[in-house]
């Protein structure tokens, strides 16, 4: 039988690229002869490192877009593995065309773009998003049209023995002679619902009452509600991705809304207590954390009813009558068996 030779795209966002790492992973499980690339931006390369699934990373954005020869230059590079598959995670007119001059004869994408149908892509439906399902399991439907049969979705990030005790290190310096330690991640990107920066402070400061906990900002951009008026430390202000990776497995717990580093954290199997929206296109069944021990918090059916903005990025939970602290600590208690 010929080698399957899988390309997998994903040139995304932080988080949808977690909920990628199924899928390589479950290709080798079906057909563990098989060649198996990602495409993928170059800031969420870190995501896939050292990815015993992964044979090779290539990456969308190594050659400027504004290059002459950008475009025909990864046509060659493609071209070059003789990929049998690809899976286009994410419709994307360029990276369409791409695959097509590269010569992979089987292409499978999400919808039915008019720019996928005139090049020979075969499209999968979401239907409406009905049922509702998760987006890892929507994404491991493209791996399903070629014979992978699964229903395992739990997202991996792999660390090398080297970076496991530098993670304890890091843990240990963090930690500061206290038992448990917490990450609060304060922004979204916009991406989704989210308390104001202030809340978090609050939050904060809240948690820091405990003596046996140690509380660190996780923001790569911390707001300045947060340097105002929490004492705590801010480990990823200026990090790449993989050392923010490695700061994120050293926690015992992060608090954040539905963003990138919820998804790290889970990955790593770090526990999450996550603020979401119920609408369609924020659900914690689309876009929720999987394979780890978590808690997902939902305003009152009620307040959502009176309050909600129409625009879910407009939405801040408003504080006690959504999601109050009150709630997200009692579920940090929960996971951390402490009170």
């Amino acid at each position: 039988m010929k080698q399957k030779r899988i390309l997998i795209v994903r040139p995304d966002r932080i988080g949808d690229v977690v909920l990628s790492t199924p899928i390589p992973r479950e290709i080798k499980n079906q057909f563990p002869d098989s060649f198996v690339a990602v495409l993928l931006r170059k800031y969420t390369q870190a995501v896939y490192l050292n990815n015993p699934n992964v044979d090779k990373i290539l990456l969308i954005d190594d050659i400027p877009n504004q290059s002459k020869n950008f475009f025909w230059n990864k046509v060659k590079e493609i071209r070059s593995f003789k990929f049998t598959h690809a899976l286009m995670l994410l419709p994307n007119e360029k990276i369409n065309y791409i695959l097509f001059f590269a010569g992979i004869k089987k292409r499978i994408g999400v919808g039915t773009k008019f720019y996928q149908a005139i090049t020979g892509v075969k499209g999968v439906s979401r239907n409406k998003y009905i049922p509702l399902r998760h987006e890892a399991d929507y994404s491991m439907d493209l791996a399903r049209v070629i014979g992978v049969k699964t229903n395992n979705l739990s997202p991996e990030i792999y660390l090398t023995g080297g970076e496991r005790k530098e993670i304890a290190g890091i843990r240990n310096d963090l930690l500061n002679g206290k038992k448990y330690l917490i990450g609060v991640h304060a922004t979204s990107g916009n991406s989704a619902p989210n308390w104001k920066p202030a809340i978090y402070a609050d939050l904060i400061n809240k948690l820091e009452i405990n003596k046996n906990v140690e509380v660190v900002n996780t923001d790569f951009d911390v707001p300045e509600e947060i340097k105002q008026s929490a004492n705590i430390k801010f480990i990823n202000k200026g990090s790449g991705l993989r050392n923010t990776i490695l700061n994120i497995a050293a926690l015992d717990l992060l608090v954040s809304a539905s963003t990138g580093p919820m998804h790290i954290a889970s990955a790593l199997g770090v526990k999450t207590v996550s603020l979401f929206c119920p609408l369609t296109a924020c659900s914690p069944k689309l876009w929720g954390p999987l394979g780890n021990e978590n808690k997902v918090l939902l305003p009152p059916e009620n307040y959502c009813k009176n309050n909600c903005p129409g625009d879910p990025k407009n939405c801040d939970y408003n504080g006690e009558s959504g999601i109050s602290i009150e709630r997200v600590i009692e579920e940090i208690n929960s996971l951390l068996h402490f009170k």
